[in-house]
């Protein structure tokens, strides 16, 4: 498999994790695990500082392929919400600083490099949204843990049960993302609050991280280790094949 993940070094102790699988940076089981074998490999790296999360193509992420998942046996629903779960309760509990640069759509899966990053940065053309229900699928425990623990009651209800996408001044006042910033200074400025988050004392920085995520990564650990999260069961409703079918049917008649 061709790495959908490349690393590279921008000095300082910052390393950019970069996206890159084409044509949107689509999370497979397999993306999934290479990301947190990743993310394990650069919070063990005593050289890395922070983290600075951005994407190669011209859009952050659209989330699942659901030319991919549309077939999918319950055994690989089962494989894709672990990898779910495992992933992002490995990159919401980074010791590290994890600054995530949005260049364009972070939607759904994507949404969440937003939510779980330590600080978000965005372009004006940058779209957001969690479309779970749209795809007529519930969230595994990890992404449910970090929308309900990063947004606000009014827009945790609104965001899930609309499938909504918002635009980027709209996602800064619901705290989706935490800046909005020309296209040309995007790298610049994710880098600026990556190097700013690093000069902070280390083992203080990841102590008061784990302080204020203690409750959602408790259940997010639970879910990984126990294997109890409910979705295992069978992710995919009756609804899922035809509200995934519209949705593919509706892209093409677009293009």
């Amino acid at each position: 498999m061709i790495s959908a993940i490349q690393l590279n070094d921008l000095g300082d102790g910052i390393t950019q994790l970069v996206l890159n699988r084409p044509p949107v940076n689509a999370m497979s089981i397999e993306v999934l695990a290479e990301l947190g074998d990743t993310l394990d490999g650069l919070e063990a790296d005593d050289s890395v500082k922070a983290i600075v999360v951005s994407s190669a193509l011209g859009l952050f992420s659209a989330g699942l392929d659901l030319k991919e998942i549309k077939d999918f046996t319950a055994y690989e629903q089962t494989a894709l919400v672990d990898g779910l779960n495992s992933a992002f309760n490995r990159f919401y509990g980074c010791k590290k600083p994890v600054v995530a640069a949005i260049n364009g759509a972070a939607v759904a899966g994507g949404m969440f490099f937003a939510l779980a990053a330590d600080y978000a940065v965005a372009v004006e053309k940058s779209r957001f949204g969690l479309t779970e229900i749209k795809v007529g699928v519930n969230f595994p425990v990890a992404p449910y843990e970090i929308a309900k623990a990063e947004l606000s009651p009014g827009s945790f209800r609104r965001v899930l049960l609309s499938g909504r996408l918002f635009k980027s001044d709209a996602a800064l006042e619901m705290q989706i993302i935490d800046e909005i910033v020309a296209d040309d200074q995007l790298l610049e400025r994710a880098v600026a609050v990556a190097r700013e988050y690093a000069g902070n004392p280390p083992m203080a920085y990841a102590a008061i991280k784990h302080q204020i995520r203690a409750e959602p990564l408790a259940k997010m650990q639970s879910a990984v280790d126990d294997l109890n999260d409910s979705t295992r069961g069978g992710w995919f409703t009756s609804e899922t094949t035809a509200a995934i079918d519209a949705i593919l049917a509706s892209s093409a008649t677009k293009k």
